[in-house]
């Protein structure tokens, strides 16, 4: 009892120490800012965000993804911010990093406090488990700070983004997390859907050369061109390094299936082998799918890339059965129709067989080639290409490749060298 008194008695004599958060908020309200979203002629906003001042002059960050909609058409939308301290007025787009989910704004704002980019950030040689703060105005509940850690580099991914283990809400996009002296080391930009603290930022250094990027070339470009640009330059590059990886052979059954190579994809296997009722053929599927969706428009993420194989052996169904079955596993599974019309092209297939263009190793293949055109992105497609294995009646390969926002040339290349590595086992 005297020790518990003595030990309250210390704390209750104890001075209050602020905490590093209470000391950056305290800093912050007037840097961090919301950025909305209205219709032009109803003056009501559609979306909201984040955003933090990087300069006196009234320059701002916040997420592309937040300011997309007046990027695109900035005849329908327009933009004004919310500051913490209480000031708002109205916000230019001045320019954009659709790879990196970036977006400068210029506020009416002059000799206002903003924040700085962390040195070690921006080199690249902060520790893993450093605390880190982000801010932002999360569902439009008021302007917040959270702490979490800094864990490096996502895998897995083929744009850089920091992985944070912190609590981001939507609405906070766009917003900045700082270290404890209140330097910038990301962009809040997404969170991981059935995870828990799963968060990830955008590298300071994206920002930093953006900014750079704004002050030489500033006023007066297209954005809508500048869109178009960025993505051909981004999928030329993804698609570069998809060919340059390759693949390797992987067994399926009696068949080698190409997978591919690349550190940006994930690979997880499936059965129906536990199915209820039981399987009349099994199916055993592995799929690989890549981490480089990017964001262009809210009903618009494109960029993803899929290899799919699934060996399928029949149980008890004859060869017609099986024929049926290969068919339903084998259908064109593109993205277009619906509202995606808006986007897209119709899209065509083409159905031929395929035995005499390949090695004595390869197996004569039932191939389906669909692409789709998108409408306001010159020279870019969607494509699926399906091969299903012709060499039996009761047992075969289905092999589906899956390419967004591809080149022609680049789809016919990558098609061709996929083709060519489905081969029968040795």
């Amino acid at each position: 009892m005297v020790a518990i008194a003595a030990i309250d008695g210390a704390a209750r004599a104890a001075p209050d120490v602020p905490s590093a958060a209470e000391g950056i908020y305290a800093s912050a309200p007037p840097r961090l800012l919301q950025i909305r979203t209205l219709v032009a002629d109803a003056g009501r906003q559609t979306s909201i965000g984040s955003g933090f001042l990087v300069s006196a002059d009234g320059l701002a960050i916040t997420n592309y993804h937040v300011v997309s909609q007046v990027a695109l058409e900035p005849k329908t939308y327009r933009l004004e911010y919310a500051a913490a301290d209480g000031s708002h007025g109205e916000v230019t787009l001045l320019g954009v990093d659709l790879p990196n989910d970036l977006a400068i704004v210029r506020l009416d704002k002059h000799d206002a406090p903003f924040f700085a980019f962390d040195k070690a950030a921006m080199d690249g040689s902060i520790p893993k488990g450093e605390r880190l703060y982000s801010m932002g105005n999360p569902l439009d509940l008021g302007f917040t700070i959270i702490e979490g850690t800094y864990n490096g580099l996502a895998a897995h991914s083929y744009n850089d983004r920091i992985h944070f283990t912190g609590a981001l809400n939507p609405g906070m996009s766009g917003g900045p997390t700082v270290t404890a002296d209140g330097l910038v080391v990301g962009i809040n930009v997404a969170t991981r859907r059935g995870g828990q603290l799963i968060s990830f930022l955008v590298p300071a250094r994206f920002a930093a050369d953006l900014l750079q990027r704004v002050r030489e070339h500033e006023v007066g470009q297209d954005l809508h061109a500048e869109i178009a640009r960025q993505l051909a330059a981004w999928r030329s590059g993804l698609y570069k390094s998809f060919g340059d990886d390759g693949f390797r052979a992987a067994a399926m059954g009696p068949y080698q299936a190409p997978e591919t190579v690349s550190p940006w994809f994930d690979c997880w296997a499936q059965t129906n082998a536990s199915a209820t009722p039981k399987p009349r053929a099994s199916v055993n599927t592995t799929t690989c799918s890549s981490d480089t969706s990017l964001f262009v428009a809210a009903d618009l993420n494109t960029g993803t890339i899929q290899v799919n194989h699934s060996y399928v052996k029949s149980i008890d169904l004859n060869q017609f059965q099986f024929a049926t079955l290969l068919t339903q596993l084998s259908q064109p599974r593109l993205v277009g129709g619906g509202p995606f019309r808006k986007w897209y092209t119709p899209e065509r297939c083409n159905e031929d067989f395929v035995s005499t263009a390949l090695a004595a190793d390869h197996p004569p293949l039932r191939v389906i080639w669909c692409a789709q055109a998108y409408r306001e992105f010159e020279g870019l497609y969607d494509v699926a290409l399906i091969a299903v294995t012709q060499d039996h009646g009761s047992e075969a390969l289905v092999s589906r490749m899956s390419l967004q926002a591809v080149g022609y040339d680049d789809a016919i290349a990558l098609g061709k060298r996929f083709l060519e590595a489905v081969k029968a086992g040795k």
